[in-house]
């Protein structure tokens, strides 16, 4: 049996001197297809900032495991876990090629160096995430040359290349119009047929596919609710969470979601 990807009991966080987390908890399953949800301030940040190592919990307090260890290899994460974030696109360079920017993940660095060698078994590797994220027909292109929505995808190709045992999504669709941003959840949702594990942290909620099974609802470090997508995206749980009062329909497995007009 794999061991959750992460298992967070009891934790206490601290981002300077506001405590974001209060006795905390909340598991994800390796290959599980979840979606964190919530308004800003909500606490997805710092989530995903304990996952990356970026930040540590209260010692003493709770447990935080990472693939069942309570220490980790960030080397080792690098290879279990792929993440996309909108941030990571202006870490590279206009004059780089596309490709290398994905073969730039097998050693988690950003930029091409003078230096930097790969195997061909690396570039097959790249070359394999590349048709993942639908981007093989632009490997010749430079970055600069690329639509916001192709960088995304060859991000995407780069979370891909270890074949990792879960995608990290953070606002995925930031920045993007709404053809980049369609075709980049088209392959996302293509992975997830597939059997990859995907962890989609967002504040839209019609940003979530409908291959996401399972939602995590979140308000001011606290999870609000926790279930199965159908039984917690209704408008009574919406409504509570951003603060202003929602109706919500459904529609080929996508949750529409329209501010309540009183009459």
């Amino acid at each position: 049996m794999e061991a959750p990807v992460f298992e967070l009991g009891g934790i206490t966080v601290w981002r300077g001197d506001r405590k974001v987390f209060d006795d905390f908890s909340l598991q994800v399953e390796s290959r599980e297809r979840v979606a964190i949800l919530g308004p800003n301030g909500a606490g997805k940040s710092t989530l995903l900032s304990l996952i990356s190592g970026d930040i540590h919990p209260v010692a003493d307090q709770g447990h935080c495991r990472i693939f069942g260890e309570d220490q980790w290899s960030l080397y080792d994460l690098r290879e279990r876990i792929g993440l996309v974030t909108a941030e990571q696109q202006g870490l590279f360079d206009d004059d780089e090629l596309a490709s290398d920017i994905v073969l730039t993940g097998l050693h988690g660095v950003h930029g091409m160096t003078h230096s930097q060698t790969y195997t061909d078994a690396e570039r097959r590797k790249a070359w394999k995430a590349m048709k993942q994220a639908g981007v093989e027909s632009l490997v010749w292109r430079d970055y600069g040359e690329l639509s916001s929505g192709e960088r995304r995808r060859f991000l995407l190709a780069r979370a891909l290349v270890h074949e990792p045992e879960m995608l990290i999504l953070d606002e995925p669709t930031t920045s993007l119009d709404l053809p980049g941003a369609w075709a980049f959840m088209a392959v996302v949702s293509e992975l997830m047929q597939k059997g990859t594990g995907v962890l989609l942290v967002t504040h839209d909620v019609r940003e979530i596919p409908p291959e996401i099974d399972r939602v995590v609802l979140m308000r001011e470090g606290r999870v609000l609710a926790d279930g199965k997508k159908r039984e917690v995206l209704t408008a009574e749980a919406l409504s509570l969470c951003y603060g202003v009062k929602l109706l919500v329909s459904w529609r080929d497995g996508l949750c529409e979601v329209r501010p309540a007009v009183e009459r």
